[in-house]
């Protein structure tokens, strides 16, 4: 059983910048493609970023192109993600997900393909 938590949500302003992390245990951190969704209140849950096995491929929705970046460190069985140029757009419960079953270089873009959640971290973006 793998096990995600979050962290690094926070109320800021339009304009600032987040870093958000979301720690892995239970399983073999490289064994695992790694994505970042988003919730906000009424909408479903969208794919934000997301991540290789070993890092080497990365995916994001266009509408964070640019803004944010995604990155691992399989060291420390950690992902991350940093937000930059915030938008009150991108107030959302932001879930970190892991897949075990990608192949090295792929990314997992769907959230069917995600086995694994995280119970979320609220970020809030005032104007």
């Amino acid at each position: 059983q793998v096990r995600l938590v979050e962290s690094g949500g926070g109320l800021v302003q339009a304009g600032d910048s987040l870093r958000l992390s979301c720690a892995a245990s239970g399983r073999t951190f490289t064994d695992l493609a790694m994505g970042w969704f988003r919730q906000a209140p009424g909408k479903e849950r969208e794919l934000v970023a997301a991540i290789s096995r070993f890092g080497a491929t990365t995916s994001y929705a266009d509408f964070v192109k640019g803004r944010f970046t995604i990155s691992r460190d399989n060291r420390d069985n950690t992902v991350s993600m940093q937000m930059n140029s915030l938008k009150p757009e991108d107030t959302a419960v932001y879930y970190c997900a892991a897949d075990p079953r990608c192949p090295r270089r792929w990314v997992a873009t769907a959230g069917g393909e995600y086995d694994y959640w995280g119970q979320g971290t609220q970020v809030t973006v005032s104007s």
